[in-house]
């Protein structure tokens, strides 16, 4: 059995590199220019700052909260697409007609205008390209590949708020409350996925015109606008703005958030500690696409974990339920699906209070694989059920009423299982995962792999059941085990940790599975650390422990 490295020998393998601090002395010739008390800052400060008062938070927190809202406009707009293909008029429109006069969406049809959400620009200018979207949407009248169109922009606005928000959370949210903030991203999805429900619901039982598909595109408009508004004077992250030498206006974004004078002592500490960090990142040059292979400690690993993390939340099946619930419930006989559909959303809304709470207290890894066991068991027992004894004479005959009762019942199961572990797990794994310098482009790898395994499954999703019906279901299970063996083999604990303690982290060489019990190097062990940015240090020069506490007392 292998021995788990200490602390203590790490430290002493690395009494001839350079510290943290020593690398962007050399940076700077000019020792004036040095960022003032670095040194002092990074002995007695390096990784845990006092925490402040929950109250000095409530800026960042209603930052976050805000930025989080691109969840919603993401989440009705999933809500909203579920029943415009189940109502007569959208489908009289938009649909084909059969031999006895009734209208249906081919699978074609179906999968295109459900599948298309791709990557954009910055948020304001995503609400911009959705607002257009929706115009598009509108004002067709019986052109069923102009509300496809409508939905490619649509898509691309939504899958940019689906990687640019966690990312914008992650950055001026305090580690202790990372989690939580980066949740209410997924929080804002399911209660944007509850209201679209509602929505359709509302309209197909009121109008049996245009307006009972309209008025949900409508109202896309408040929220595209609301969010738009939002972000009107919303400050830039600390970090963008340091690594831009902003740093004027860095101090005033955390002063703003945080509620305090830019003079506030803590906040200029905690100002120069991100400059040292960003300076630590300059120091290893600029990071290409070859760095995501090529980085170190393990950055290709960590690429390949991320992207893995959001292609199986795609692949748990939980898109399968949300995109076709209300097809799936008239499929085992339920003449009112729509109603079955706002229960799958409520469930799914308060569901994520739970995960946001589960995340913090049993970690994201635990959630992520506990998630997985329940969630493989919930798709096993639906597609025996769904295959075995929902038919009485095959599946164009009558269905009996206890299964389809059972089968609902399964499908909130795992609905609940779903929000409260992988929903937000994902998220606020992936937003922890990569050191600064690689964020943006590993994130982006990450997003990408769960848009194409979103696009792919509600593309053919329609295909497939048509063919297998419920033998579908077995595909997910398949994939749910895989993600028990991928969460406990390649998940690692990032519970609690800054992004730098993350790189310290994989550099300790200790298994996924023994990752929860590992602690962050301390102050003076981070002196002499072999992390991230000490891969790319000279090596000509050696500094001894005496030199470090005779260079900080300086």
């Amino acid at each position: 059995m292998s021995q788990q490295p200490t602390h203590a020998d790490t430290a002493s393998s690395s009494r001839t590199e350079h510290s943290p601090t020593q690398e962007i002395e050399e940076k700077y010739e000019n020792q004036d220019e040095l960022p003032q008390d670095l040194e002092k800052d990074e002995e007695h400060s390096s990784h845990e700052l006092a925490k402040k008062p929950m109250s000095a938070y409530l800026g960042v927190c209603f930052m976050c909260v805000l930025i989080a809202f691109g969840g919603f406009v993401f989440g009705f707009d999933t809500g909203t697409i579920s029943g415009f293909v189940n109502m007569d008029d959208f489908k009289r429109r938009f649909g084909q007609q059969k031999s006895d006069g009734t209208y249906y969406f081919s699978n074609v049809r179906t999968g295109l205008i459900i599948a298309m959400f791709n990557a954009g620009l910055s948020i304001v200018m995503s609400m911009l390209i959705y607002i257009v979207g929706i115009i598009v949407q509108i004002s067709s009248s019986d052109k069923w590949y102009q509300i496809m169109i409508g939905r490619i922009l649509t898509g691309l606005a939504v899958g940019t708020l689906s990687v640019v928000c966690p990312l914008f959370i992650s950055e001026v949210s305090p580690k202790h409350l990372r989690g939580t903030l980066v949740c209410c991203f997924q929080l804002m999805v399911t209660m944007g996925i509850f209201l679209g429900y509602c929505t359709t619901y509302g309209t197909k039982e009121s109008y049996s015109d245009s307006r009972e598909w309209r008025i949900p595109l409508g109202l896309c408009f408040a929220w595209a606008l609301f969010l738009a508004g939002g972000m009107v004077g919303m400050p830039e992250s600390p970090r963008y703005l340091i690594g831009k030498d902003r740093i004027d206006k860095a101090k005033a974004s955390l002063a703003k958030t945080n509620k305090v004078s830019e003079e506030d002592p803590a906040l200029l500490k905690e100002a120069r500690l991100i400059q040292a960090g960003v300076e630590r990142e300059r120091l290893a040059g600029k990071a290409g696409w070859m760095t995501l292979i090529t980085g170190k400690p393990r950055i290709f690993e960590r690429v390949v974990v991320g992207a893995l993390c959001q292609g199986l939340q795609q692949l748990t099946g939980n898109n399968y339920f949300f995109y076709y619930s209300t097809t799936i419930f008239k499929a085992i006989g339920l003449n009112d699906s729509f109603e079955t559909s706002i229960i799958i959303g409520v469930i799914n809304f308060a569901s994520t209070f739970l995960g946001i709470y589960l995340i913090e207290k049993m970690g994201r890894r635990s959630c992520l694989l506990y998630g997985s066991i329940g969630m493989s068991v919930c798709f096993l027992i639906y597609s025996l059920l769904g295959t075995q004894s929902l038919y009485i004479d095959g599946p164009d005959g009558p269905t009996r009423q206890a299964s389809g009762r059972a089968l609902i019942f399964i499908t909130c199961l795992f609905i609940f299982i779903f929000a409260s572990t992988w929903a937000g797990g994902v998220y606020s794994i992936v937003s922890e995962l990569y050191p600064l310098k690689v964020r943006s482009k590993a994130i982006g790898v990450a997003s990408a792999a769960n848009w194409i395994f979103g696009f792919l499954i509600s593309f053919f999703t329609s295909f497939i059941t048509q063919a297998i019906h419920f033998y579908y279901g077995f595909v997910f299970f398949g994939c749910l085990v895989f993600s028990i063996f991928f969460a406990y083999f390649m998940v690692y604990e990032t519970k609690g940790l800054s992004l730098e303690d993350v790189d310290e982290l994989y550099q300790s060489g200790i298994p996924a599975w023994k990752s929860s019990g590992w602690t962050p190097p301390s102050e003076e062990e981070m002196a002499t650390s072999t992390g991230y940015a000490a891969y790319h240090k000279p090596q000509n020069e050696h500094v001894n422990d005496e030199e470090l506490v005779e260079r900080s007392s300086h």
